[in-house]
């Protein structure tokens, strides 16, 4: 059982975490026709929209209420009134995302009473949904937000329907990417099985050039598609994070659900396809029996070059325990965590201690570690230690790919032991060039072994 650690520092030194309606944001990004809109100043969505640019390569769809001193005092009101507008008008959305900052949590501002008065002001916006999410920046983290965000698109748009044998829901949380999400929904087709993914950042954040433009999102879960998850036979949820929002859809249409923490690892796969088969009344598709043999052989090829290696890990709580998780099942051993916010998963993670801190943090305790593993922001840290870096999460904005990085399922978990592997191989000590042998081998060189 980890100890959970809360340094009293005065400020973050190169900050680990980011905020939470940044967050949500993302969670809206993920729905078809959709715009989120920031309930605060510019520059909280000015930094959203550039840490987005930067890690997608694409066009970001962003508004603001564009809040200043006056208006904040006297009540945000009018500036919601008129963004709200000017996005319908212009932009024809199907959902508007309301995500309320610092600046107006500690105003104070009655946001979900502010949009009962624009409705009945303005009829013309029944066909919209709009979304209100309570996200200060000065509490919680980026997969709260998500979190949170999600649970209230479920809540504002999810009706009891009669159920499908075949549909099934499903949450995946904020620490998956596209491919990631593209690889859940190939696997459960292959089933037999009809899943309404929501949010889909597959659909709108894949790196695709549309068609046409649009001033909202194009592509992800369509505001029709979540209206009938609650036609469900179940919901599935991926990641801790979306237990809320699971929860908060049982409550309101009764589909039941069941929550994977991880789908990263061997076993962890093995429960996910066995229940798929069980939801389905079939067998496993051969394909991924042939998936599972190929995965075992990677373990068996790379576990040489895993063992014994220490790893400082630093990403939001639900990224760190799947990845973390599946490193200590290689064989390696997690000598420094750092996290961003407070999660369930805490207290069981495999190593001594977890850290809710920032990258100053983990630099200090990855001093003599064989791996560090964090996103873009580490890699000053990496370089001052002069450790092998693999980057991993949001953002990545220093390499291409960001969104088509896979880590899930039987082929997700295979690419993770070669990439990785092959850094450990690469900083083998006292390596020779083109050199191969198996690590605890004898490194002499040719000549003196004789």
């Amino acid at each position: 059982m980890a100890v959970i650690i809360h340094p009293k520092k005065s400020c973050a030194v190169n900050p680990l975490k980011m905020s939470q309606p940044i967050g949500a944001s993302l969670a809206f990004l993920g729905i078809d026709k959709s715009l989120p809109l920031l309930h605060g100043s510019q520059g909280c969505t000015a930094f959203g929209l550039v840490l987005f640019v930067r890690h997608f390569r694409e066009a970001i769809p962003m508004q603001t209420t564009a809040m200043n001193e006056v208006t904040t005092i006297l009540g945000g009101l009018d500036n919601l009134e008129q963004a709200i507008l000017n996005i319908y008008n212009r932009a024809k959305p199907d959902v508007i995302g309301i995500c309320s900052t610092g600046l107006t949590e500690t105003k104070g501002d009655d946001v979900d009473g502010y949009i009962r008065l624009i409705r009945s002001r303005h009829p013309e916006l029944d066909e919209v949904a709009l979304v209100h999410v309570p996200t200060p920046d000065y509490s919680g983290a980026f997969q709260d937000g998500w979190g949170k965000a999600v649970t209230r698109i479920v809540e504002a748009m999810c009706e009891p329907k009669p159920r499908t044998a075949w549909q099934v829901n499903v949450l995946p949380g904020c620490h998956m990417t596209a491919a990631d999400i593209e690889e859940i929904r190939e696997i459960i087709e292959s089933f037999g099985l009809y899943p309404i993914i929501a949010p889909d950042l597959s659909g709108s954040l894949d790196g695709h050039i549309p068609e046409s433009f649009l001033p909202t999102t194009i592509g992800g879960a369509k505001a029709a598609e979540i209206r009938n998850m609650g036609g469900s036979a179940i919901t599935i949820a991926i990641g801790e994070q979306m237990r809320w929002a699971a929860e908060a859809l049982q409550a309101k249409t009764g589909v039941p659900y069941r929550l994977f923490d991880r789908l990263t690892g061997l076993e962890a796969n093995d429960e996910f396809l066995s229940f798929l088969a069980e939801v389905s009344l079939t067998e496993v598709p051969a394909k991924y029996r042939r998936q599972r043999s190929q995965l075992v052989d990677a373990m068996l090829d790379g576990h040489f070059y895993f063992g014994g290696k220490k790893v400082a890990l630093g990403a939001e709580p639900d990224l760190m325990w799947q990845l973390g998780s599946w490193l200590t099942e290689m064989g390696c051993e997690i000598e420094a965590a750092v996290t961003t916010t407070s999660s369930v998963l805490l207290e069981r993670f495999p190593a001594d201690e977890v850290v809710i801190g920032d990258l100053e943090d983990l630099e200090n305790r990855a001093l003599g570690c064989d791996l560090l593993i964090t996103h873009s922001q580490g890699r000053q840290a990496a370089e001052r230690l002069d450790m092998p870096f693999f980057r991993y999460g949001l953002p990545l904005f220093d390499r291409l790919g960001a969104a088509h990085k896979l880590s899930v399922g039987y082929r997700g978990t295979r690419g993770l032991i070669f990439e990785i592997g092959n850094i450990f191989i690469e900083h083998l000590p006292h390596a020779h060039p083109g050199e191969w042998r198996l690590p605890g081998e004898n490194h002499a060189s040719p000549e003196t072994r004789h």
